[in-house]
C-alpha cells in the first residue's frame, strides 16, 4: 500500500522526501499543498517539479476518510460520521461561535474508558485511529466548510481532542496529529487553542507536557476516589490524588496558566452541596496549594440505556455559584448540536466493539440492581 501524506508530520514527510531523493523544502512544498489549500491531486500542485509530480503517485497518496453521513444543527453544529473500516465509523463536530470555529476530533473508534456518562464509552472499543485518519477529520472539515462558506481563510481556528476515544491512550499516533496542527505550514494553531482532554493517564500526561505541551482538559467529574471509581473506571488505576499531581507537573508546561476541568453534571449523583464543598477543598487545597484551574460544568446529555439524567438547572447554578464563591472560575457549558446527539458525551458513531461492553454494563446493572432498559443482542452477548 502507498503511503497517505495525512500520516505525516513535517519532520516525517521530509524523511519520506529524503528516501525520494527530494530536499526538504520538496516537504515543504508538499505540506502546505495538502493542509493550506486541501490539494488531493499531486497534478494540481503547480510549484512541484514535473519529475516529482510524476514520481509521486506510484509511491504515495493523499487518502482521506469516505463521509457516511453529514447532519447540520439548528444552531449551526456541523456533525460528520467518517468510515474507518472493519465495520467502524467515528464522528466529529464543528462547532461555530462568533469569535471562533472549534472542531472536536476523535481519536479511536470507540472508548476502552468506559465512563458511565458517555455514550461512546457504553459502545465498547476496536481500535485506535492512525494519524492519517485523525488528521483526515481535520483535513476534510477545514476545507469542505471553507467550500461551503465559499472563503480563503481559516475556518477552524480551535481543535479540541474530545471526540470519540480517549486521546492519551493513542499516544503514538496523536502527537504527530497535533504537530501537524501546530505547524505553521499545516494548520497554524496556537498551542492555547489545541486542545487535548483525558480522563486521566497520568504517565501519558507527563510525557505530553515534554513532547508536545497544549492546553489540558482533564476529565474529573467527581471530588472523591469511591464517587470517581463508579464514574471513570481508570481512576482506580489512577486516583484522584496522582492525577491532580500530575496536573501540577504539567502547568509549567502548559500554554496556559491554568488546567481546566471537565464535570459532568448528574442528577443526584455528582451534584449536591457537599459535592461541590469537597470540590472547593479539593481544588483549593491539593499539595497544600491548590490546583490552578478554571472548571467546566457540562449539563449531561442523555443516551438511550445510561440509566442517568441531567442535574437541574437550579441545582447546577447553585453548584457553580459555590465553587465561583471559593474563586474558582466556573463556567457552564452551553449544549450545542444535542438535536441531532451531536453534544458532549454523546458522539457514539459505529464500533465493532472488541471489549464487551454491552455484557459489562448488563452486569453492573444488575450488580447495582438496576432497571434494565434494553437487552444485550446476540451479537453483544456472543462477541
Amino acid at each position: 500500500m502507498t503511503a497517505n501524506l495525512l500520516d505525516f508530520d513535517l519532520d516525517g514527510l521530509a524523511a519520506f522526501c529524503e528516501r525520494l531523493g527530494e530536499k526538504r523544502f520538496r516537504a515543504v512544498q508538499l505540506f502546505r499543498w495538502v493542509h493550506q489549500k486541501g490539494v488531493a491531486r499531486f497534478e494540481d500542485m503547480t510549484d512541484l517539479a514535473r519529475s516529482l509530480r510524476e514520481k509521486l503517485p506510484s509511491v504515495c497518496e493523499v487518502r482521506g476518510l469516505p463521509v457516511l453521513a453529514e447532519q447540520a444543527s439548528a444552531d449551526g453544529t456541523v456533525k460528520w460520521l467518517f468510515d474507518v473500516g472493519d465495520g467502524n465509523a467515528v464522528e466529529s463536530v464543528f462547532i461555530p461561535e462568533d469569535d471562533r470555529g472549534t472542531l472536536c476530533v476523535s481519536s479511536q473508534a470507540g472508548c476502552a474508558v468506559g465512563c458511565r456518562f458517555c455514550a461512546t464509552g457504553h459502545q465498547g472499543f476496536s481500535r485506535n485511529l492512525t494519524t492519517a485518519e485523525i488528521m483526515a477529520q481535520l483535513w476534510f472539515a477545514e476545507h469542505a466548510l471553507r467550500q461551503r462558506f465559499g472563503t480563503r481563510e481559516r475556518v477552524i481556528s480551535n481543535v479540541v481532542m474530545m471526540g470519540m476515544g480517549e486521546p492519551l491512550q493513542n499516544y503514538h499516533a496523536l502527537v504527530p496529529a497535533l504537530r501537524v496542527m501546530l505547524d505553521d505550514h499545516g494548520y497554524g494553531l496556537s498551542r492555547r487553542r489545541l486542545t487535548v482532554s483525558t480522563s486521566g493517564v497520568v504517565p501519558m500526561m507527563d510525557r505530553l507536557a515534554a513532547d508536545c505541551p497544549v492546553a489540558l482538559a482533564v476529565s474529573l467529574h467527581a471530588p472523591n476516589d469511591a464517587l470517581r471509581d463508579d464514574l471513570v473506571p481508570l481512576n482506580r488505576k489512577y486516583p484522584i490524588a496522582e492525577l491532580l499531581d500530575a496536573c501540577l507537573r504539567y502547568l509549567p508546561a502548559a500554554p496556559r496558566d491554568f488546567i481546566t476541568f471537565e464535570y459532568c453534571m448528574l442528577d443526584g449523583v455528582n451534584d449536591r452541596p457537599d459535592h461541590a464543598e469537597q470540590l472547593v477543598q479539593l481544588l483549593k487545597h491539593h499539595g497544600g496549594r491548590g490546583v490552578p484551574c478554571k472548571l467546566n460544568l457540562i449539563p449531561f446529555n442523555p443516551f438511550p440505556d445510561s440509566g442517568l439524567r441531567c442535574s437541574s438547572k437550579a441545582a447546577v447554578k447553585a453548584f457553580a455559584d459555590r465553587l465561583n464563591a471559593a474563586g474558582i472560575v466556573t463556567t457552564v457549558r452551553k449544549t450545542r448540536g444535542d438535536d441531532i446527539d451531536a453534544a458532549c458525551g454523546q458522539l457514539a458513531g459505529d464500533v465493532l466493539d472488541r471489549t464487551n461492553a454491552a455484557q459489562r454494563l448488563a452486569q453492573r446493572r444488575l450488580q447495582e440492581g438496576q432497571p434494565m432498559l434494553w437487552k444485550p443482542s446476540m451479537k453483544e452477548t456472543s462477541a
